[in-house]
């Protein structure tokens, strides 16, 4: 592992694969969507071995540990040695659910326009959700 003394955290968030490109991780800093020691950082602050980075990407929360500092981007093989996941098993556990709700209401592809009773017990589903 190849280590360097400083790097930003907008270039260490890009390195290790947690944002396609660097440009979406200083918008993220900059959004407040990343927070080290639970404080939000702007993308030049530099991250040190040992820092806990925390992602807020709704609905869920990610944690990760720095356990080596890169600038250059890695290989996927290769992030396991640089960052550790520490994320919650109840965080990830909302997404599961946050995709199962999503799906909910989707008609299959060739299905068609659903037919007027089709339609109505529809409509009356989710006027049943909206009551309850």
């Amino acid at each position: 592992m190849s280590q360097t003394g400083e790097t930003r955290i907008d270039k260490y968030l890009w390195a290790v694969r947690l944002f396609k490109t660097r440009s979406s991780a200083t918008d993220a800093c900059r959004n407040g969507r990343i927070t080290v020691a639970g404080q939000p950082v702007k993308p030049s602050r530099t991250v040190n071995r040992g820092d806990t980075i925390v992602i807020k990407r709704m609905p869920v929360i990610y944690s990760y540990r720095v356990l080596a500092i890169t600038e250059n981007r890695l290989a996927a093989k290769y992030v396991a040695g640089y960052l550790e996941d520490i994320t919650p098993e109840d965080e990830k556990n909302k997404l599961l659910t946050a995709r199962a709700s999503a799906s909910f209401g989707r008609r299959d592809r060739g299905a068609g326009r659903p037919t007027k009773r089709e339609r109505r017990d529809i409509d009356n589903l989710f006027d049943d959700m909206k009551v309850r």
